[in-house]
């Protein structure tokens, strides 16, 4: 049955990409690609935060983001929590919203960061102050170290259900699909035009900064 909308997918995958190559173009002194790349990654967790609240049902923030007692009863080894859908489970809901929320901090963080007399500098550098922008810089350093555990931490958990629990995350992150329980049914997916709109709003804002808002 249907898991995840193409929209996830694409989403998914290009995350999977553009984190190396951020790093990569921050390591070689790239700035200006690692700006570019900067922008295209906030219009995607932008447009993954819209179709977090309009997008298929097991990419919506309500169906996989858990109370403390279901997060708590899933890791004890109460598995009912995993019948009331095919998404995310309590736990697994959690890691995907502190990664979110990682990534868009260090966004946030990277708009400011940076030292004029360097020639690197975010694009909205010049609204800080130089100690906060200096501020802005180590803690975006910090933040990336926080987002490659966050990254580990996703991986080391693929890795526990595909080698003890025998069940393979992956090929439904390609497929957009798995089999599902008794009862359980798939995925409601909107139509692609509101996937292209979710993108176009998303874009907006990245845009506007690049050519020079403030």
């Amino acid at each position: 049955m249907k898991v995840w909308d193409g929209w996830i997918r694409l989403f998914h995958w290009a995350i999977v990409l553009i984190i190396p190559a951020m790093w990569w173009t921050a390591e070689n002194g790239e700035m200006t690609w690692h700006m570019r790349l900067g922008m295209v990654l906030m219009a995607l967790l932008l447009f993954r935060i819209l179709w977090g609240f309009v997008g298929s049902t097991t990419a919506r923030f309500g169906s996989f983001v858990a109370g403390p007692g279901a997060v708590l009863s899933y890791l004890t080894g109460n598995r009912r929590e995993e019948a009331e859908g095919i998404g995310h489970n309590p736990a697994g809901g959690w890691s995907a919203l502190a990664l979110l929320l990682v990534m868009l901090a260090q966004v946030g963080l990277g708009l400011f960061s940076g030292d004029p007399y360097d020639g690197a500098t975010g694009p909205l550098n010049h609204m800080v102050g130089a100690m906060t922008a200096g501020w802005m810089t180590d803690w975006h350093e910090i933040g990336f170290n926080v987002l490659l555990g966050l990254i580990g931490l996703h991986v080391a958990a693929i890795l526990f259900y595909v080698f003890v629990k025998r069940e393979n995350l992956v090929t439904p992150m390609v497929t957009g699909k798995r089999k599902g329980g008794a009862g359980v049914g798939g995925m409601e997916s909107p139509s692609v035009t509101r996937g292209i709109v979710c993108l176009a709003i998303a874009a907006v804002i990245p845009l506007w900064i690049w050519f020079g808002a403030g």
